[in-house]
């Protein structure tokens, strides 16, 4: 059996420490100030978006509290879509990391992103069957929970 604890052979560190310089040879170095940096702008911005959503469907459309933030989520989830597909999503994520992925926008570009690379292979294989790659546990999940609470619920009603 392997046994983790074992001190490697004289050859075998030898590889190992010339992976470790590779590795660190070819590594980018980061600028993590610099990254907070962007990510904190980036995030900010989609949620004043998404609050300025809220606001106008209140306002102006003289929507609720909980339509206005419907909304808000779907036109975010809309538009961050939307810009998956375009392209230029990534290129967002590559400028601001986790500050793009975070909010919704983040579940928009994980539904999309998998179709857009399997759309080649048609519509039914390919976008289709990818496009719930990410949904698919959610959904299987959620409707399970739901199955489970609604059981518990008809033979304990409170």
């Amino acid at each position: 059996m392997f046994d983790k604890n074992a001190k490697p052979s004289p050859r075998r560190q030898q590889q190992l420490d010339r992976y470790k310089q590779l590795v660190e040879r070819m590594s980018p170095n980061s600028d993590m100030g610099k990254g907070l940096l962007r990510a904190f702008w980036v995030g900010g911005t989609i949620c004043t978006l998404g609050q300025a959503l809220q606001e106008i469907g209140k306002a102006w459309l003289g929507m609720n509290n909980t339509a206005a933030s419907t909304f808000c989520s779907t036109v975010l989830v809309f538009l961050t879509a939307l810009l998956t597909g375009l392209g230029v999503w990534d290129k967002i994520g590559q400028y601001a990391g986790a500050g793009a992925f975070v909010p919704i926008s983040g579940f928009a570009n994980a539904m999309v992103s998998p179709a857009m690379e399997f759309r080649r292979e048609g519509l039914v294989l390919g976008l289709g069957a990818k496009l719930f790659t990410i949904a698919g546990p959610v959904l299987v999940w959620g409707v399970s929970a739901s199955v489970i609470v609604g059981i518990i619920y008809a033979i304990w009603p409170w």
